[in-house]
C-alpha cells in the first residue's frame, strides 16, 4: 500500500500546453491587448474515466478492431490523440489532464498483467502505467475496480506512474488517516507575456462501494468514509493551503442513489458533492460509464454553480473543461466555465502509446487466442436474459461442480448444491469448433471468483423474488418484445438464475408475487421453507453487490478460484463442451402457467 506521505515524494509533473478554446465553445478569450477591463487569462482541464484497461481500439473477445452500433472507438491511445491535439492548439497556455478512475480493470490486457502474469511477480511495468505515462496524466482518482487485485498489485501500479494517484476517503482502518494521497495543489502556469500561476486543487474521491465489492481485498485494512462528507472536510484545508480553483475527480456517478443497501455511504453523490460542499468550481467523475457533456448544478450555500461532466466510459469519450479567469485584488476568480465533449472515433490512435504497449498487447492476443476445448454445437448467449440456454448452464454446472466435490466429506456434503449465475453478456458465443480462452472470457467478463453459502428454501424463494424484478410487467394478451422485456433500470448483471431447482417466473404479476413454482428438480414437490441448500455464488454477489436479500452469509466454501479460469480449467481438461454434459433446462418465463417462449 502506498502511503500519503511516500506518494507525496513522487514529483508532480505540471502539463503547461497551449493555446484555449473559449468562451465556453469555441472562440479564444479576450486577451489584454484586444480588450478592455480585467485581464483574464484561460486554463483547460482534460478528463477520462472508466477507461478499464482498454489501450489499443481492440476488442479482445472479438479479436477484432472494436466497433458497437455507435460506432465508438476506445483506448488510451484514442484518447492521447485527442489530448496532444488540444495541447497543440493551446501552445503556451495551461492544460490539465485527470482522470476519475477505474483504470485497470476490464480487458484481457488487464487481467494478464494482474493473473497470468502479475506485475508484483515479474516487476514488469503495468501496460496501464506505460500507457498514461505517455499521455502525460496530471492526476487520477482510484476507482472500486482498482482494489479487484489486491491493495499489493495496486500499490505496484501506482509506484509506476509518474503522476499522483488519489483516493481521500480510503482510510487506513487502524489509523483513520488517508491510505492513498487525498489531493494536490498543482502551480500551473497560465502562459501570455507575464505567465501568472494560478494554483490547482485536486481533490480525488473513490467509491465507498468498495468495501463490499472487494470486502476479501479491504477488509481490516481500509475504510471507505462518505464522500460528501470527505469532500466538505478537505475544500476547505486546500482553499487554506492556497488553491485559487478546486477541483474533484470523483469516482461515483450523480443519481444519488446506490446499488447496494443503506449501510453504506452513497455511491453516487456527486451533485449531492456540488450542492452541499462550498468551495467546488468542477467535478469531474465517472463510475455510470454514462455521458454527461456539461451539468451546473447549484450550490446551495454559496448560489455558485459548479460544473460537472462525465465522459462516458473505455476512452470513448474526452471531457474538456475550460476556464477564464481573472485576478481580483490579488485573488483568482473564474469568470465563465463551460465543458464540451470530445469523441475518440473522429481520430488515430496515438502511435507512441501503441508502441509503449505493443509487446503487451500481442502477448494479451496470442493468450486469449489458445484453443482450450472444442463445442459440439453453437452455443449463444442472446437469449440467456429470458430463456434457459445451455451457455448459461455451462457456469453453473462448473460452480456446481467445484463447490460439490470441495464440500466432500465436510458437514454440508449431504445438501443440495444450486448454483447462481447472471447474463453478463449479450453476445457471447462459442461457435461450433474450436473454443478459445477470448470466448469464454467474453461470457464471464468479470474477474470474479467463486464463494458458496447456505440458504433455506424461504431464503432462495426470496432472491428469486429479488432477481424476478429484472422483468417489465406484461399482462396477459399483451405483445411480448425480448428487447424490451426488462426494466432498464436493471442491468443485466442483476438477473440471476438458479440451477438446482425448478421454477416459473410468472411476468403478469407484480414484483414480489412472480414465483409462482418452486418445486425440487424433476418432480412437483414444492421446496420447502425450511430446507437447506449449499448456493454456489459468486464474490460480487456474496457481499452485497445488488443488494439481493439473504445472501450476506459467512462463506462455507472460498479458495479464492476465479470463475473464468474454472471454466478455462474445466472445458481444457475435458476437451468438448457438449450440452449433453450439463444443460439441465429449470426455469421459463410464464403468464398464469403459459410458457411465454
Amino acid at each position: 500500500m502506498t502511503s500519503s506521505s511516500g506518494a507525496s515524494r513522487r514529483q508532480v509533473l505540471a502539463v503547461a500546453a497551449a493555446a484555449a478554446t473559449a468562451p465556453l465553445l469555441a472562440g479564444a478569450p479576450a486577451r489584454a491587448a484586444e480588450a478592455k477591463g480585467p485581464k483574464t487569462w484561460d486554463l483547460t482541464v482534460l478528463g477520462t474515466s472508466d477507461t478499464h484497461g482498454n489501450v489499443y481500439n481492440w476488442d479482445y473477445y472479438k479479436d477484432a478492431e472494436y466497433d458497437d452500433s455507435r460506432h465508438n472507438d476506445v483506448g488510451v491511445a484514442k484518447l492521447a490523440t485527442l489530448v496532444n491535439q488540444v495541447r497543440a492548439e493551446r501552445a503556451g497556455r495551461a492544460t490539465l489532464v485527470l482522470d476519475a478512475g477505474d483504470t485497470i480493470q476490464g480487458t484481457p490486457l488487464a487481467t494478464y498483467y494482474a493473473k497470468q502474469e502479475p506485475i508484483t511477480v515479474t516487476g514488469e511495468t503495468h501496460p496501464m502505467a506505460n500507457a498514461m505515462n505517455v499521455l502525460r496524466y496530471d492526476a487520477v482518482t482510484l476507482g472500486n475496480h482498482e482494489f479487484n487485485y489486491g491493495l499489493p498489485l495496486l500499490a505496484k501500479w501506482i509506484e509506476q506512474l509518474g503522476f499522483p494517484a488519489l483516493a481521500a476517503n480510503a482510510l487506513n482502518e487502524k489509523t483513520g488517516k488517508p491510505a492513498y494521497l487525498p489531493y494536490v495543489i498543482k502551480k500551473v502556469h497560465l502562459g501570455g507575456a507575464d505567465s501568472p500561476t494560478i494554483r490547482v486543487g485536486i481533490l480525488g474521491l473513490t467509491n465507498p462501494g468498495s468495501a463490499i465489492w472487494d470486502k476479501a481485498n479491504v477488509e481490516g485494512r481500509l475504510i471507505f468514509a462518505d464522500m460528501i462528507e470527505t469532500a466538505a472536510k478537505w475544500v476547505p484545508i486546500m482553499r487554506e493551503r492556497g488553491a485559487d480553483l478546486v477541483i474533484i475527480s470523483a469516482h461515483g456517478g450523480d443519481s444519488g442513489t446506490s446499488s447496494y443497501g443503506p449501510e453504506l455511504p452513497i455511491e453516487n453523490p456527486v451533485a449531492l458533492i456540488a450542492q452541499q460542499v462550498p468551495g467546488i468550481d468542477a467535478i469531474l467523475f465517472g463510475h455510470a460509464h454514462a455521458e454527461v457533456v456539461e451539468k451546473f448544478v447549484t450550490n446551495t450555500v454559496t448560489g455558485e454553480q459548479v460544473l460537472t461532466a462525465e465522459p462516458s466510459k473505455w476512452g470513448q469519450r474526452l471531457t474538456r473543461m475550460d476556464f477564464t479567469v481573472q485576478k481580483v485584488r490579488g485573488r483568482w476568480k473564474v469568470v465563465t466555465k463551460g465543458a464540451t465533449m470530445l469523441n475518440t472515433n473522429t481520430v488515430v490512435e496515438d502511435p507512441a502509446v501503441l508502441a509503449a504497449v505493443r509487446g503487451q498487447h500481442t502477448k494479451t492476443v496470442d493468450y486469449v487466442n489458445t484453443v482450450v476445448a472444442q463445442s459440439s454445437q453453437e452455443l449463444s448467449a442472446a437469449e440467456s436474459r429470458y430463456k434457459d440456454t445451455p451457455i448459461l448452464d455451462f457456469i453453473n454446472h462448473v460452480q456446481t461442480e467445484v463447490v460439490t466435490t470441495a464440500l466432500a466429506g465436510t458437514a454440508y456434503a449431504g445438501l443440495p448444491v444450486l448454483s447462481i449465475a447472471a447474463p453478463f453478456s449479450r453476445t457471447a458465443v462459442f461457435s461450433q469448433g474450436d473454443v478459445r480462452i477470448r470466448d469464454v472470457a467474453g461470457l464471464y467478463v468479470f474477474d470474479n471468483t467463486l464463494e458458496a453459502v447456505v440458504l433455506t428454501g424461504a431464503e432462495v424463494r426470496a432472491y428469486l423474488e429479488y432477481s424476478a424484478k429484472y422483468f417489465r410487467t406484461l399482462a396477459v394478451g399483451a405483445t411480448v418484445d425480448p428487447t424490451t422485456i426488462s426494466d432498464p433500470a436493471v442491468p443485466d448483471y442483476n438477473y440471476d438464475v438458479i440451477s438446482g431447482l425448478d421454477y416459473d417466473i410468472d411476468i403478469s404479476e407484480p414484483v414480489g408475487q412472480r414465483i409462482t413454482r418452486l418445486v425440487l428438480p424433476g418432480t412437483e414437490t414444492p421446496v420447502a421453507d425450511d430446507a437447506q441448500f449449499v448456493i454456489a455464488v459468486n464474490n460480487y454477489r456474496r457481499s452485497g453487490g445488488g443488494n439481493f436479500p439473504g445472501i450476506v452469509k459467512t462463506q462455507v466454501y472460498n479458495q479464492q478460484q476465479e470463475i473464468r479460469q474454472l471454466l478455462i480449467d474445466w472445458a481444457q481438461a475435458k476437451g468438448v463442451i457438449d450440452p449433453a454434459d450439463f444443460f439441465v433446462p429449470n426455469w421459463k418465463l410464464v403468464r398464469e402457467g403459459v410458457p411465454v417462449f
